[in-house]
């Protein structure tokens, strides 16, 4: 799939193919605290990355454009509402004369999935385009672009483990975390995040605080099994009603509780992707084999995420 849309500045063309991967996205715990007078959701979530990522390119040059190709490339929706090129063109209009170009997206993580694809996508699209234009990620347009591209895309825009609060645009210094074998299950159903949020029904204008002091006792430990023990008393309140919209998902994270070496399993976002966390990489890799023998259409990848 390709499109091309007007050139947006002047620049001129490079022969250099720019890399970057988009790594998925993963809630290790997602609390609700309550819903803005907005409308906005108010939210208090520890985020951190997996090894596993879509891949995205970009080849300098005038104009924009994008090709989407790769095993989950049908389920990337149409190009036009692509979210590369709502990230490109967002801070296309906050910056004049940028040098964008055509993209090239190898879609290989599930969409609709609860582990950001498309946002991990626009902020590897943003990173290319502060690469092919000398910008620092600090850039003020650039995390204006993010943030008018999607709640998600700032935390993506380095990829590193933080906090993410309000509705997405508050972010805390990096959290540096041991490094987690895990295994990553999605059961084949899209569960669209705003559907996960109608059902949870909360009233507009109340909002709880965040516990800062699990907060402070995960960002303190570098065991990784005690780590775990602290990531276990968090929660995910999306999970319940993603569960009610998609009960596959329950299966999902049984499957997962029903492997010996599971030290946590949680859903990731909004779903339908479930996390479990182990104490070896051997231990996930046997855990992803048993859970993928028994379910072969199932998406199951063991991954390290940290």
């Amino acid at each position: 799939m390709v499109a091309d849309v007007p050139a947006a500045g002047e620049a001129g063309a490079s022969p250099v193919r720019l890399n970057e991967k988009a790594r998925a996205k993963v809630n290790l715990t997602l609390a609700v605290l309550g819903r803005r007078a907005d409308g906005f959701h108010v939210l208090d979530s520890l985020v951190a990355f997996a090894d596993i990522a879509d891949e995205l390119s970009l080849e300098p040059a005038l104009g924009l454009s994008l090709e989407v190709f790769g095993p989950r490339a049908n389920e990337a929706g149409t190009i036009a509402d692509n979210l590369v090129l709502k990230a490109a063109r967002a801070l296309a209009e906050r910056r004049d004369g940028l040098t964008l170009g055509h993209f090239r997206l190898d879609k290989r993580l599930p969409a609709a999935a609860g582990i950001g694809g498309g946002s991990s996508d626009a902020a590897a699209a943003l990173r290319l385009i502060a690469r092919a234009n000398g910008l620092p990620l600090t850039d003020q347009n650039i995390l204006a672009a993010a943030r008018a591209t999607g709640s998600d895309v700032p935390v993506c825009l380095e990829g590193m483990s933080r906090w993410m609060r309000g509705a997405g645009e508050t972010l805390s210094a990096p959290v540096p975390l041991p490094f987690l074998p895990a295994v990553l299950v999605n059961p084949g159903v899209a569960t669209p995040t705003a559907d996960v949020f109608r059902a949870l029904a909360l009233p507009a204008g109340s909002v709880a605080s965040a516990d800062l002091s699990l907060a402070a006792a995960i960002e303190s430990e570098r065991d990784p099994m005690a780590l775990i023990d602290n990531l276990g008393q968090g929660r995910n309140d999306l999970e319940p009603p993603a569960l009610a919209l998609r009960p596959t998902i329950g299966e999902a994270l049984a499957a997962l509780r029903d492997q010996p070496a599971c030290r946590l399993a949680r859903m990731s976002g909004s779903g339908a992707t479930v996390f479990g966390l182990f104490q070896t990489a051997e231990a996930a890799t046997a855990a992803r084999q048993a859970i993928a023998e028994h379910r072969p259409g199932w998406w199951v990848v063991d991954t390290v995420i940290g």
